[in-house]
């Protein structure tokens, strides 16, 4: 009996003792903001397919990849690592684009939700979340990076998104825990 007690008493006062991972603080608003970067690739999708336009944007992609490496060091971030985590975006985004555009097509159609214009309405609002992405990504490179990629995976897995939102998460943070 009485080894029985101690077993159970120190069962119990082991359990305290795992080591959770390190709570990310910085994480859960850095996701929200490039889940509603990914939410806006719809509108985009919506609006290249009006105009037959092209996914891929070479030109305003080199011009956004520039403009945050220029922004990085005001940030307290590596010119480099900023221009690879912008660069992620962008490729999720796509992602997100192309597939919609493939279920259009074999729709026959695109849903029929208001329009927004690219230039005047969309774009800024992608130019506002770049600059609340690098605040973001700032204050999540001063945390501790210790089980970064499970925290991350984790995050994502539990996230309420559609599928397709998730695959595009995954994506976008493919490099996030990379080491500089």
């Amino acid at each position: 009996m009485r080894n029985r007690l101690l077993c159970l008493f120190t069962a119990f006062s082991l359990t305290g003792c795992t080591a959770a991972a390190p709570q990310h603080p910085a994480l859960e608003p850095l996701l929200a903001t490039i889940e509603q970067r990914l939410a806006i690739a719809q509108a985009v999708a919506l609006h290249k397919w009006d105009k037959g336009q092209p996914v891929q944007a070479t030109e305003r992609e080199q011009e956004v990849l520039m403009r945050v490496q220029v922004a990085a060091p005001v940030f307290g971030l590596a010119p480099h690592d900023t221009e690879a985590f912008f660069a992620d975006q962008m490729e999720a985004n796509k992602l997100v684009q192309y597939t919609l555009l493939h279920q259009w097509r074999l729709a026959g159609q695109a849903p029929h939700h208001l329009r927004a214009d690219l230039q005047t309405v969309i774009r800024p609002q992608l130019d506002r979340l770049e600059s609340q992405l690098l605040e973001q990504l700032a204050a999540f490179r001063r945390q501790d990076g210790r089980a970064c990629a499970q925290r991350v995976a984790s995050a994502i897995a539990s996230r309420p998104s559609a599928p397709l939102m998730k695959q595009g998460m995954i994506r976008a943070t493919g490099q996030l825990c990379d080491p500089s």
